[in-house]
């Protein structure tokens, strides 16, 4: 029954979103947009912070990197759309590798300082080195033909995040993701029964940056134009409090807390809170503080537990019932 519950959920869920550019204003259309562009990006992080338990702070780089790439080869090199998009996730995934090499050979605190100086580290190559960011100028991104408007791009993104939920699906759901949880839970019992553990983390690694370069070129579509703020280690905090403020080790948390945060951020801003980007991360840190106290596994976590809670509540009436009957 509770898969049925579920699968009507989806359904309903999917419904709006599909019906989403014809019930909103073009500017909520764009925020959307935004905010799902950020959902692929906090599910990528949750594959190798969720489920093989590795603390990356060098995400919001690596979407820099992959918005970068798109912006370059569609519009300085000129190649076809659909060559750029997939080079651009690949071009974040080879600078995964290189960074996982070195980096994920070190355990615990370690690899989330290597991964943040390296994120401190392609901000400023991106700040100064003016022939490879565009300089004050930017980037540009120009669409293709069949994403110049709004509702297409809507579209595009919300495909691409549902395709990312599903390749993510299948990679948790699988051996492959059983290793990955082996990992996490406890990195030395995996070693000992013959699980190369290194070889693994990398592989998750690699892929979370692929996603990752994905949300990025996302991004860049959406925008049209890139600046080296784009690669600020504060987007890895971003893509970090949305995950653990929608659930991390779900599939559905991710993208609740980035399009439920994004959103909320700009709601506020645009009902005349004054001052609300200043104090954008009070706001973070106060949402933090109480789902980490009364919602430790996150939104997603506590909706689950309030669905088992509910559930077991009406099977207990029903059994009391049938006694007293």
């Amino acid at each position: 029954m509770a898969k049925y519950y579920k699968a009507g959920a989806l359904v309903i869920l999917l419904g709006l979103a599909v019906a989403m550019p014809w019930m909103s204003s073009k500017y909520t259309i764009r925020i959307l947009t935004l905010a799902m562009a950020w959902g692929i990006a906090t599910l990528s992080l949750n594959l190798i912070l969720g489920y093989t338990g590795q603390a990356s702070l060098a995400h919001g780089a690596l979407m820099g990197i992959g918005a970068y790439s798109f912006g370059i080869l569609a519009e300085r090199v000129g190649l076809n759309f659909w060559l750029a998009l997939p080079l651009a996730c690949l071009v974040s995934a080879f600078i995964g590798l290189l960074i996982g090499l070195p980096s994920l050979r070190t355990k615990g605190p370690y690899f989330a300082i290597v991964t943040l100086c390296f994120n401190v580290i392609v901000y400023k190559v991106f700040e100064n080195w003016n022939w490879l960011s565009g300089g004050i100028q930017g980037q540009k991104v120009p669409p293709p033909s069949f994403l110049t408007q709004r509702w297409a791009r809507y579209y595009f993104v919300l495909g691409a995040l549902i395709v990312t939920v599903i390749v993510m699906y299948f990679i948790v759901k699988s051996l492959l993701g059983v290793t990955f949880m082996s990992i996490r839970s406890n990195e030395n019992l995996a070693e000992s029964v013959g699980i190369n553990t290194f070889r693994n983390k990398l592989l998750s690694f690699v892929i979370s940056c692929f996603f990752v370069g994905l949300a990025g070129s996302m991004l860049a579509l959406e925008n049209g134009q890139l600046d080296p703020t784009i690669t600020t280690y504060l987007y890895s905090f971003y893509i970090l409090i949305y995950l653990l403020i929608g659930g991390a080790a779900t599939l559905s948390g991710p993208v609740l807390g980035a399009v439920g945060l994004y959103w909320l951020l700009d709601y506020m801003k645009k009902i005349g809170i004054e001052g609300i980007e200043e104090f954008r991360y009070l706001i973070f840190g106060f949402i933090l503080i109480v789902v980490v106290i009364y919602l430790p596994r996150g939104i997603a976590g506590g909706l689950k537990q309030l669905w088992e809670w509910i559930k077991t509540s009406y099977n207990n009436r029903r059994k009391t019932e049938e006694v007293l009957e």
